[in-house]
């Protein structure tokens, strides 16, 4: 990571898990790992019933909450779906977008995604945009055609003066939850890809102030080699973020003195 432009980000994604009634103690618990933690921005998204309580056991501390979805729309007969002005209300700063389980299982398009990122920054959240591909892709030798279109329609509309509140999460969607990862070197040249489309269409003061996420399977054991990348500016974490010890072992291998 390149701390001279950007900060660090580390983020949950708690997804369909950790219910309102054991959150109060894994908030006691990480920040008693973690202490002040000033060296990054740490971002807890669970699911939205969990989003308040989730609030008020973080509050006075470095991290904030996000969501894990949003709707494209501000308001309407959407059965279901949550607003960004909503989810602004109930506390949280941050919101996923487009991840891969979105667009697989529920048919989320690159159009939908885009429409999500201008929804949330209307109200002033920060959105974590994911993108990346599947093995059948990367196999195919299409990964950075399919990244381009991706982070391409996820800015559509997105103007300069917004483009600083954007968060991109690089993950493949082969690594997620499987256990197996690029190496360090491979995740850190489509972070750089990555940033080199958002320089092309934004100019390179803006592109190397976006920080870029890695998202495929980070844990305790490969964070810091992730993390010594110049192009991955934090994790956006699944299955590891459910234990405070492991999701703090994480937000330490960010701290600058291990990296």
């Amino acid at each position: 990571m390149n701390r001279k432009y950007r900060s660090a980000v580390i983020a949950a994604n708690w997804k369909m898990n950790m219910s309102p009634s054991i959150v109060k103690a894994y908030a006691e618990a990480l920040k008693s790992l973690i202490g002040p933690a000033r060296w990054c921005d740490i971002v807890i998204c669970p699911s939205f019933v969990t989003i308040p309580t989730a609030t008020k056991a973080f509050r006075s501390s470095r991290v904030s909450i996000g969501a894990q979805d949003v709707s494209a729309f501000d308001a309407g007969a959407y059965t279901g779906d949550v607003s960004a002005r909503q989810l602004a209300e109930t506390g949280a700063r941050y919101v996923i977008v487009g991840h891969s389980e979105r667009r697989s299982r529920f048919g989320e398009d690159d159009l939908t995604v885009g429409k999500k990122v201008r929804a949330a920054l209307g109200a002033n959240l920060r959105p974590i945009i994911c993108v990346g591909e599947s093995r059948e892709q990367r196999e195919a030798g299409v990964t950075e055609n399919l990244v381009t279109l991706q982070v391409k329609s996820a800015l559509a509309g997105v103007p300069d003066a917004q483009i600083r509140r954007v968060i991109i999460a690089y993950e493949p969607i082969w690594a997620i939850g499987t256990g197996k990862t690029p190496t360090a070197e491979e995740a850190g040249d489509v972070a750089a890809f990555i940033r080199a489309v958002v320089r092309k269409k934004y100019g390179a003061r803006v592109a190397r102030a976006v920080p870029i996420l890695y998202g495929g399977s980070m844990n305790e054991e490969n964070a810091q080699e992730l993390l010594m990348q110049p192009d991955i500016d934090g994790g956006l974490i699944g299955t590891a973020s459910l234990e405070a010890e492991m999701f703090a072992s994480i937000i330490l291998a960010a701290k600058p003195d291990n990296t």
